[in-house]
């Protein structure tokens, strides 16, 4: 595999992961509004999309890493 197309991979995966947390946040928060969950649950959705959005962040700071170690 090319370097570049592994690097493609993870950008992919990346804004797959992006993409589906703000999906996942937004069902959450309208299945919470209209079944009336308390703010306690409502919190811990938050909170994992949160951690979805931290983890994508990761990785795309791994990915421009790895491209800047690609280019020397």
């Amino acid at each position: 595999m090319n370097r570049n197309d592994d690097l493609s991979k993870k950008g992919r995966r990346a804004g797959l992961i992006i993409a589906g947390t703000g999906v996942f946040w937004v069902l959450a928060m309208l299945i919470g509004e209209k079944e009336g969950f308390s703010q306690q649950t409502r919190l811990i959705f938050d909170l994992l999309a949160l951690c979805g959005f931290v983890y994508a962040i990761w990785m795309i700071y791994q990915l421009w890493r790895d491209s800047r170690n690609n280019q020397g």
